[in-house]
């Protein structure tokens, strides 16, 4: 059995996921007082500033969106099991602090700025991050240290997976 999460709850999330895209943008686009809100010449300390604002938690933080974000700094980014299904199919966010292990800086700027993503991850937003940025990211994140487990893989559409999703609506016709 799949469980998930009724419609008014995926409302709910797809409101907090836009919301939390367009407080962002607005923020990322003033690269100096994205600088200012680390400690000056800390990329590392600008990065946890940027995934902060940027909403990167939300999905990517077992537990923080509906905590309110009352999850320990220690478990940032360790990904989560909760799927987002759609007509796309089945992703999850994955363990970024893992992912991050598999390539260098060089690397997490290049596939920030050329992947697709598939939803809800929201790619327009990340590419129109500067260089800058993502590296101040990638070095807070590294920082960090490994922790957890991988994420569940992406199940294409059709295909049943074990544990919650927050089910999207076919967009209309």
């Amino acid at each position: 059995m799949n469980p998930r999460i009724p419609h008014a709850a995926a409302a709910l999330a797809a409101a907090i996921f836009g919301a939390v895209v367009a407080v962002a943008q607005p923020a990322l686009a003033v690269g100096t007082q994205a600088a200012a809100a680390g400690t000056p010449g800390d990329p590392a300390a600008r990065g946890r500033y940027l995934v902060r604002t940027a909403g990167c938690n939300d999905c990517h933080t077992a537990g923080f969106a509906m905590s309110d974000g009352k999850v320990p700094e220690k478990d940032w980014l360790a990904g989560d099991a909760l799927g987002w299904q759609g007509p796309w199919g089945t992703t999850y966010a994955p363990n970024l602090r893992l992912y991050f292990r598999t390539l260098d800086e060089d690397g997490w700027v290049k596939a920030a700025k050329a992947r697709e993503f598939r939803p809800p991850m929201p790619g327009p937003s990340l590419r129109a991050m500067s260089d800058d940025d993502l590296r101040a990211i990638y070095r807070y994140v590294r920082a960090l240290g490994p922790a957890g487990a991988p994420a569940p893989a992406y199940a294409p559409p059709g295909q049943k997976v074990a544990g919650p999703v927050v089910l999207f609506p076919a967009p209309p016709k």
